[in-house]
């Protein structure tokens, strides 16, 4: 799974203002509505859920919240860096500034696992993650990532 199947320069969010992850996870559900055609309130459930199952902050300041919806046709990405870090309940019990929003269709399996780890092993290169949080524009951040794991799978 190739990340520029998951995120366009249009969803790259370069300075998200929220102050907590609730916050955060309610702006990210608005912009996949806008993104999916979908209901914010349906996303922002799914999204809430999977919280409920474990906090999908993965450290280092960073998380990957996801979830899956019968109505979607395909795996949707959203990339935000938060202005401020905010309190996700992540494991190393750090902040977090760094999102990757992940939604997948229910039937997705392999492919949701797959994308789920591209995206984590992406964002665990802290050279990446460093260059991410000194950038401030949407075409930048997507340039860094969509370069960074085109290496990576090379």
């Amino acid at each position: 799974m190739d990340i520029t199947e998951l995120i366009g320069v249009d969803t790259v969010v370069p300075s998200l203002r929220v102050t907590s992850k609730k916050q955060a996870l309610q702006e990210l559900a608005k912009r996949s509505a806008e993104l999916t055609g979908m209901s914010e309130r349906t996303i922002f459930d799914v999204l809430l859920e999977r919280e409920r199952l474990g906090t999908t902050g993965v450290g280092n300041g960073i998380a990957i919240p996801h979830g899956k919806l019968a109505e979607l046709k395909k795996l949707y990405g959203l990339f935000a860096r938060l202005e401020q870090p905010v309190d996700f309940e992540a494991i190393d019990d750090q902040p977090v500034d760094l999102i990757f929003l992940l939604l997948a269709p229910v039937g997705a399996g392999a492919d949701h696992l797959k994308a789920l780890a591209r995206v984590s092993r992406l964002l665990r290169d802290p050279q990446i993650c460093k260059k991410v949080r000194g950038s401030d524009s949407a075409e930048a951040i997507y340039a860094l990532i969509t370069n960074a794991a085109a290496n990576q799978a090379a």
